[in-house]
């Protein structure tokens, strides 16, 4: 007879681990190494709205595309000369280039979409497209 063993997860959510694990490996994509920088997503009654942090990074210089519903925002941020016999105790500071690739969870009008950099944030609006949002129909009754 064996012993019942209590499920104790490691993580709280699968997003937790995908978050762990894309700390941990560098992301390699259309042959650039660098930083996945994260992202909120969220979603008002007009609009999609993608928010990330890229403190360090000229907002001019960030690419912004969107395709087939899926937003990619890429750049690089500023190098610093870095003194290479630094005894570091700790190395956290990202540095390089970055991409970030992000399904949108509605259908949307890309040709309004309007971006804004303030304090390192990027806050990039897309409006939904007409047919996402909900449409009110009224009910008219037939008095005989």
């Amino acid at each position: 007879m064996s012993a019942l063993i209590r499920w104790n997860p490691f993580f709280d959510s699968f997003e937790d681990m995908d978050k762990m694990f894309s700390d941990l490996v560098p992301t390699v994509q259309r042959g650039q190494a660098g930083f996945m920088p994260a992202v909120d997503i969220y979603e008002d009654k007009d609009n999609v709205v993608v928010e990330t942090q890229l403190a360090g990074v000229d907002p001019e210089k960030v690419d912004i595309a969107i395709e087939n519903d899926v937003l990619t925002i890429k750049g690089e941020s500023e190098k610093k000369s870095e003194v290479e016999d630094k005894n570091y105790y700790r190395k956290e500071i990202r540095r390089g280039s970055f991409y970030r690739s992000i399904p949108l969870p509605a259908h949307v009008d890309k040709s309004k979409a309007s971006a804004i950099a303030e304090d390192g944030v990027l806050k990039i609006a897309i409006p939904k497209a007409l047919e996402v949002k909900p449409m009110a129909i009224k009910v008219k009754t037939i008095k005989k």
